[in-house]
């Protein structure tokens, strides 16, 4: 592109931009490849910089202050003045190994910006706008420069001023119980101390998420409430006094506002993707998506257990059991928790006994690895830290190496401490207490995920630090958690009916969730009851992605509903499209997908504590195709709030593009749907 050309565009942005009075006259600006979303920056009287976004010409973001306050240094935030601006467009596709779409195109225009002090330390600061149609991503970048060849952040002065109050979906931050912990609901002015993504409907019906992009070697964001419907960045402690320390060159994570029509626009967007850099992993044809069963539930439910002794759950012969319930399901991978050294005694933020290579006497890894083997079936190892992540890495080479000369393609870790309570051992034996989500612990995932893929070997994190896309540079972290599960179905505190429908337009928008689907028997600890339909169950596996499933019901339970464990059994966890036909947050949502390497499609529909009836559009399929749909759907008298939770009725009928089936969605329910591709004309 040349430089008139350019000039041009930075010329029709800020007169887009320019339609919103703001503080002070415009510096910079520049919209999006369609014209759809634009951002303009500002410098008002005082030197503080400003900017704001809109979307159509309507204001999404009014003028906001950005900014650091240091630990050390003054803050840098007044007396700023412009410096220059510079703009590039780029456009281009690139393929994942694996997701929810196999192309994802990159398009997007890049507005740089750079301010100085204009006295005293003359200190600078670039700040860069990533535009895309369907969003923007921010972030700092700082030059190497003489006064600040160390900066000791305190926090960021990021605001976020929406120009409407609206409706705002979040949880909250800073709790003990990491992320996992239910959504609120409440108008945006009253949001608290929030983890991100937070999701928002605008008083208009726009809807908005407000996420970061790229976690490295800094802190997590969460966002505290300022005046009126103003969120401010809050970054997440670290074990010293500054959150963040950086040196020389540097530069923050994206801060992400994905902007749709509706929410259905929010799960679709691929901004999240985008931002972060190419795989750095190269070749990872080695790492096969697919599902896996566990023993885990009956632990969870407190009939094994993870230590020694006469429950334990680990043992010989009930790990050949769920090998052999594998194999005959088509299942290629088994989950073993509680198989190492290291669980007796309270292991609970207390994991420095763990020994992620040492066998309990009752788990033989050498027979069972072959005995899977010759069923087609992998082991995957829990490497269970207890908070005790420097411990961890002590053990990293030979952990990864015992688990992949036992077959394991995955393994799963976890963190299970309260937060702040991570566990860093420096290298003078100086002892530390991190938080989840801190710059130390960034950094620990990115150190996970390349001493992993040394050996070939894929991870599944558990209480983990947020998801920010970084699955695309790093695609042999292929999830985690880092929200509440399947697991909380066990216990007392059971997720309400409305919670998945939470997660597809929140927790869903960081990336790929092990929420541990499949319980048909619909019981937790006690036979207590799960507020869902069987229906719902086998819809999860559509709605809530992983490239990893679990069948997380026993054997004994699946061999009861042999009809509806068929769609688990079908169901794959690797696609080259995904599309979302409908959806409202907390409400409902109807997601289809078209496997690798197939021509049929699966659908999935989740709803709420309501009934409800929802119509779609075959658009999706073939023209000129028939297809077989095989449906799994909620029975007439079906309801998550009484015995009748598992009525299901399984049917099949003919259909082509163009036809409209009608979702009927129970209480707490769901609907699954394979369609089987025929033969175009048949």
């Amino acid at each position: 592109m040349n430089a008139i050309t350019m000039v041009g565009r930075i010329g029709a942005a800020m007169a887009l931009v320019a339609a919103i009075p703001a503080y002070a006259e415009p510096v910079a600006g520049l919209a999006s490849p369609g014209n759809v979303v634009a951002v303009s920056v500002d410098v008002d009287g005082d030197g503080r910089v400003l900017y704001e976004v809109k979307r159509n010409g309507k204001p999404i973001i009014t003028p906001s202050r950005l900014g650091f306050l240091f630990t050390d240094a003054r803050k840098i935030e007044r007396g700023l003045k412009f410096v220059s601006q510079s703009a590039r467009d780029e456009d281009g596709n690139w393929t994942q190994p694996w997701g929810e779409w196999q192309s994802i195109r990159n398009h997007f225009r890049e507005l740089r910006v750079r301010f100085q002090e204009s006295s005293g330390l003359m200190r600078q600061m670039d700040v860069v706008f990533r535009l895309y149609d369907d969003g923007v991503g921010f972030r700092y970048e700082f030059p190497d420069q003489p006064n600040l060849k160390q900066a000791n952040i305190a926090d960021e002065l990021t605001e976020f001023a929406f120009a409407q109050d609206g409706t705002a979906w979040w949880k909250p931050a800073f709790l003990w119980n990491r992320e996992e912990y239910l959504y609120n609901k409440t108008p945006l002015s009253a949001v608290g101390t929030a983890d991100t993504p937070v999701t928002i409907k605008l008083a208009d019906g726009t809807h908005v998420a407000l996420h970061e992009a790229a976690l490295v070697d800094y802190s997590g964001m969460a966002v505290s409430r300022g005046e009126g419907t103003t969120l401010r960045a809050t970054l997440t402690p670290g074990a010293g006094k500054p959150k963040v320390t950086k040196t020389g060159a540097w530069f923050t994570p994206w801060r992400t506002l994905i902007i749709a029509d509706n929410a259905a626009g929010l799960y679709m967007s691929h901004l999240m993707l985008n931002l972060n850099e190419p795989n750095k992993l190269g070749d990872m044809s080695w790492f096969k998506p697919g599902k896996f069963a566990g023993v885990w539930w009956n632990m969870i439910k407190g009939n094994w257990s993870w230590a020694r002794g006469p429950k334990h759950g680990a043992t010989n012969e009930n790990v050949k059991k769920y090998i052999d319930f594998a194999a005959a399901s088509g299942i290629h991978d088994v989950l073993v928790e509680g198989w190492n050294v290291g669980w007796d005694g309270d292991w609970f933020g207390n994991g420095n006994d763990m020994d992620f290579a040492q066998p309990t006497a009752d788990f033989d890894a050498n027979m069972l690895a072959a005995y899977g083997k010759k069923k087609g079936v992998r082991l995957i190892g829990h490497h269970e830290t207890g908070g005790a992540a420097s411990h961890y890495e002590d053990q990293f080479d030979k952990a990864f190496k015992f688990a992949a000369d036992h077959g394991e393609m995955v393994v799963k870790t976890g963190y299970v401490t309260d937060a702040a309570q991570i566990e860093r051992v420096d290298a003078d034996g100086t002892k530390l207490r991190e938080w989840h989500e801190g710059q130390w612990m960034s950094n620990h995932f990115i150190r996970v995920a390349l001493a992993a893929a040394k050996y070939h070997v894929a991870f599944d994190s558990h209480e983990p630090i947020k998801g920010t896309g970084l699955h695309r540079t790093y695609p042999n972290w292929v999830a985690r958690e880092g929200s509440r599960g399947m697991e909380y179905n066990a216990w007392s505190a059971k997720n309400p009916p409305d919670h998945e429908a939470n997660l597809i337009f929140t927790r869903m928008l960081e990336g790929p969730m092990d929420f541990t689907p499949g319980v048909l028997s619909l019981t937790g600890s006690d036979d207590s009851p799960i507020l869902s339909t069987i229906a719902k169950q086998l819809a999860l596996y559509v709605v809530l992605y992983s490239p990893v499933v679990m069948a997380a019901d026993t054997p004994e339970n699946y061999a009861k509903y042999p009809a509806a464990f068929q769609f688990i059994k079908d169901v794959p966890t690797d696609w080259v499209d995904t599309r979302m036909l409908n959806g409202e947050v907390g409400d409902y949502a109807t997601i289809v997908r078209r496997p690798r390497g197939s021509d049929d499609w699966f659908l999935g529909a989740v709803g709420d504590e309501d009934a409800r009836k929802l119509d779609v559009k075959l658009d999706f399929l073939d023209p000129g195709k028939t297809y077989t749909a095989q449906i799994y759907r909620d029975g007439d008298d079906a309801t998550y709030a009484t015995d009748k939770r598992h009525s299901i009725v399984i049917e099949t009928r003919k259909v082509k593009q163009g036809d409209t089936l009608t979702l009927a969605l129970a209480p707490g329910g769901g609907q699954a749907i394979r369609f089987v591709a025929k033969g175009k004309g048949q």
